[in-house]
């Protein structure tokens, strides 16, 4: 129940496939220049493109700026990540 009044307004804005401004970000999963894999309140979002760059991230207020050409976007459950309250990159380098 305390989680939900923890969700922050998620919006995901891509202009022309080159940019694009996320809004309700918990953590950055992942990231490279080919896939970015972020935990937001409405799951787990995958952005795959190519040349991906953050160009500003303020975990503080869930907010990520991305440039790069974007090929796909693609939401996917968090619930395992957060029954398990722990990151996706801890429970890898166990």
């Amino acid at each position: 129940m305390d989680e939900k009044m923890n969700i922050r307004p998620h919006r995901l804005t891509i202009d022309n496939r080159n940019s694009g401004s996320l809004t309700g970000i918990r953590d950055v999963v992942s990231f490279d220049e080919k896939q970015m894999v972020l935990d937001t309140d409405m799951g787990l979002l995958t952005v795959k493109g190519r040349d991906l760059h953050v160009s500003r991230l303020t975990l503080e207020k869930g907010e990520v700026d991305l440039d790069g050409t974007i090929e796909s976007i693609a939401y996917s459950s968090n619930e395992a990540l957060r029954k398990s309250g722990e990151s996706l990159l801890t429970r890898l380098f166990k």
